[in-house]
């Protein structure tokens, strides 16, 4: 394998672990404050009353979602789902932008949008400490 390939590899693990950092925080507080994860749901998505059970049971999807992305299982599905995730929250908050010097954290979203779909579209080739299958094959023969 080239150097520029152990580069980009590289690069995308990185990217992978940003994403996964980012957004398990924001499933940790669906787990622990599921009150603020049901305000956000209403503001941000006009879904109101919410209780903490189901919160709390998209928390668990959103964790076994990250789990399988971060270890780069089934990455169409689940590097997908997750570009899907973060796009909804990205575009939910759209207002915000519209105010970008009273909301300028949310131009955060824009980097790692995309950096999810820089990850979606090379996904064949994030082979860095993912976990076997046709990705594993494929690091393989780049290796002969």
């Amino acid at each position: 394998m080239t150097k520029y390939a152990d580069r980009i590899r590289i690069s995308l693990l990185l990217l992978r672990l940003g994403v996964f950092l980012v957004i398990t925080m924001w499933t940790l507080d669906k787990f622990f404050n599921p009150g603020h994860a049901a305000a956000i749901f209403e503001k941000f998505y006009a879904i109101g009353g919410m209780g903490e059970g189901i919160v709390i049971a998209i928390a668990v999807i959103e964790m076994v979602l990250l789990l399988l992305f971060v270890t780069g299982v089934k990455k169409t599905l689940t590097y997908g789902l997750v570009l899907l995730l973060h796009a909804g929250s990205t575009f939910s908050a759209f207002k915000q932008y519209l105010d970008p010097f009273d909301h300028l954290l949310f131009f955060a979203a824009w980097p790692m949008l995309a950096a999810c779909v820089a990850l979606f579209m090379l996904r064949e080739i994030d082979t860095c400490f993912t976990l076997g299958g046709k990705q594993a094959r494929l690091e393989e023969e780049a290796a002969r």
